[in-house]
């Protein structure tokens, strides 16, 4: 198999080594990745400047852009062919509840899965201070999950698996779980400082976070020392909302 790898992270991350470590054997590697920290980009594209890849070996390049710019340069222009799978990653935090919305790991994904490519995000669902450390003990089971996965003689179409990955030693972690997404209220998020000259600015980041989620919700079973697996699609027409429309539609 060609796998195209890729993140949000930046080139240097050690989430990527590591998924690089876990991925090896699976086939050949393509690695695209940005050239510097792109979290929270969600699935925005570079549309007002252009992009410059770098080749930095045979197989890996580094590009001044977005995650989602990675994966469509390298599907349509840096690879001499379209990989079998996109795996993104290893974010250095958790991708759960409405992160995905802003995840630029879970784009990454997305974006393969809108070229008609399987694809799979993780992420370290644990403190960004730990993950280099514990994620260095957890590579034997990532790549037992990841062979698993590409080797599932179905892989679930028009869909893309976000895994989350508990912050204990590999030794440690209990099994896998399939997962819907919880839900996740920050608090205090939004900080009001000075700059050098003065000047009042809003930094956004930090805070609590307060998550809620049903028994089989993702955040629950990475509480539980389990890996989080969720299907996600693009489609995200509320169908039971649509279902009951006579109940409140009535065409103008």
């Amino acid at each position: 198999m060609h796998i195209l790898l890729s993140n949000d992270d930046g080139i240097l991350a050690k989430g990527l080594s590591v998924l690089e470590q876990a991925s090896e054997s699976l086939g050949t590697l393509h690695v695209v990745a940005p050239d510097r920290e792109q979290s929270a980009t969600s699935h925005s594209l570079t549309l007002h400047h252009p992009l410059r890849p770098v080749r930095l070996g045979e197989r890996r390049w580094q590009v001044d852009g977005t995650p989602t710019d990675c994966v469509m340069l390298a599907c349509e222009m840096l690879l001499e062919a379209r990989p079998d799978f996109v795996i993104s990653g290893i974010n250095h935090g958790p991708n759960m509840g409405e992160d995905v919305l802003y995840s630029g790991t879970v784009a990454a994904a997305m974006e393969g899965l809108a070229l008609g490519i399987p694809a799979i995000a993780l992420s370290f669902a644990g403190s960004v201070l730990r993950a280099d450390a514990v994620l260095e003990t957890q590579v034997g089971q990532i790549r037992a999950l990841l062979h698993h996965l590409t080797s599932l003689p179905n892989f679930p179409a028009d869909t893309l698996l976000n895994v989350n990955l508990p912050a204990v030693a590999g030794s440690d972690i209990k099994g896998v779980r399939l997962t819907r997404l919880g839900r996740r209220v920050f608090s205090d998020s939004i900080t009001k400082m000075k700059d050098p000259w003065g000047r009042d600015i809003l930094w956004i980041g930090g805070g609590t976070v307060e998550w809620s989620g049903a028994e089989d919700s993702d955040f629950r079973a990475v509480h539980d020392g389990y890996i989080s697996v969720t299907p996600l699609h693009l489609d995200l027409t509320h169908r039971d909302v649509l279902n009951t429309a006579t109940e409140w539609w009535q065409a103008p």
